[in-house]
């Protein structure tokens, strides 16, 4: 896997869904949903927005997390929400407590129109670090590195310093998959 570039793998910038950054939470799932309904059956379909300033520059990323998490701003108030995993653990009955406790999810379903329209992407998004970013020309082997250590769900791919891309982490499994499937054992 030395020889596959992220280059050959990742997904164009012009072929992922993005909006700008004065979308509001709404629009990113509209756009998001259009696009999964458009795009290569071949292919796993995308799971997140990428959002744009008004050069046409990514600026950050609305996850589907991201989405679902900004419908209940209390999460806002609690801080790190790994260490509260730390702190709680994620058995049923902690889940039920951390709910009960923190006043969680008691109605962000029942407005989720008007909650959807107020927020805005730039409030929500999630700006990439410095290792969520892959240059094009890193080996496949690299960016699985990057990925893995990181436990990221895709990586943005540059071209100096520009980003041209977005390497997700189900196209590199199925393309190692594809690869072992391959293997004459």
């Amino acid at each position: 896997m030395e020889n596959i570039l992220v280059k050959d793998m990742m997904v164009p910038l012009a072929d992922y869904v993005t909006v700008s950054d004065r979308a509001t939470l709404a629009d990113a799932v509209a756009a998001l949903k259009k696009a999964q309904q458009e795009f290569d059956r071949d292919r796993y379909r995308h799971r997140a927005v990428l959002v744009l300033d008004q050069h046409g520059k990514v600026v950050g990323k609305v996850s589907q997390i991201n989405a679902l998490q900004a419908l209940e701003p209390k999460y806002r108030g609690l801080g790190d929400l790994q260490e509260l995993e730390g702190l709680y653990g994620l058995k049923a009955d902690n889940i039920r407590r951390m709910i009960s406790d923190h006043g969680l999810w008691k109605m962000p379903i029942d407005d989720i129109c008007q909650k959807s329209a107020a927020i805005s992407v730039r409030d929500i998004m999630h700006k990439p670090t410095e290792g969520e970013i892959v240059d094009q020309d890193a080996s496949l082997n690299e960016a699985i590195h990057q990925l893995i250590i990181g436990k990221h769900q895709s990586l943005l791919v540059v071209r100096d310093r520009e980003i041209v891309g977005v390497l997700r982490l189900s196209d590199v499994f199925q393309r190692v998959g594809d690869i072992m499937a391959a293997c004459a054992i």
